[in-house]
């Protein structure tokens, strides 16, 4: 039985990532924040800040079965406004979660992936791939994400790990209603409208539904993906084709 571990696995994507891999017949090892809980999988609480709490979490999630086979990093922070307002706080939050945390559960499970031929996916964003004008903190991150795939695919390739990272655009979230909430100025609906604005399907736009991006997830986690490391999958219905 294959085995796949999931950060974030409390939140609107990540959930249903552990319901994907657990549909198709894969051990869900969820982890999330202490406070937090996943709906489903054996549950594996560690503050992602932590880089001890890191470690402990993913050796301990590779002794639950055995093996770990896969290792999905959806764990994610949103934040926005003014560069010249952005508070070291802030920053240390996002870049901690989003990118610092990727890596050192990247690094932790590297040693369980290696004997298994296994793989890691990132969870990036069109902001890994392109700038969004008011969010320089959360495409840094997600860069330094979409970059940290290239590289690691190609260190880990000779030891039979592969590297991929998803990209995608806004999605119907927690997260996403998070956003709306606190940075609309009070209008969420004029906020969606923003967004929507910029995808190329004008009155069609919509944003993603998290099924859509767990199932990229799980066909780049299978063995029959066995020719694609190193990809930054745009999921964001053209954003980002235009750069």
């Amino acid at each position: 039985m294959s085995v796949v571990l999931v950060t974030g696995a409390a939140g609107g994507l990540g959930s249903v990532l552990c319901e994907r891999f657990e549909a198709g017949g894969w051990d869900v090892i969820a982890t999330d924040r202490p406070e937090a809980r996943a709906s489903t999988g054996a549950w594996i609480p560690a503050d992602l800040l932590d880089v001890e709490q890191i470690r402990e979490m993913v050796a301990h999630a590779a002794a639950v079965h055995g093996r770990l086979d896969c290792v999905v990093n959806a764990a994610g922070l949103w934040t926005e406004g003014p560069s010249a307002e952005t508070t070291e706080e802030e920053w240390d939050r996002v870049v901690g979660v989003n990118l610092k945390a990727a890596y050192f559960v990247s690094s932790a499970a590297i040693p369980h992936l290696e004997s298994t031929g296994g793989s890691i996916v990132m969870i990036s964003s069109d902001a890994g791939i392109q700038g969004n004008a008011g969010a320089a903190v959360y495409s840094a991150s997600k860069g330094g994400v979409s970059n940290l795939t290239r590289a690691l695919a190609l260190e880990l390739a000779p030891h039979g790990v592969r590297v991929n990272a998803v990209c995608p655009a806004d999605i119907e979230t927690p997260m996403l209603e998070g956003q709306a909430r606190d940075f609309s100025g009070g209008d969420p609906e004029a906020y969606y409208a923003k967004l929507r604005s910029a995808y190329p399907q004008a009155d069609r736009a919509r944003f993603l539904k998290p099924a859509e991006v767990a199932e990229v997830v799980w066909f780049l986690a299978q063995p029959s993906a066995a020719g694609i490391t190193g990809a930054n999958w745009s999921i964001d219905f053209g954003l980002s084709a235009g750069i």
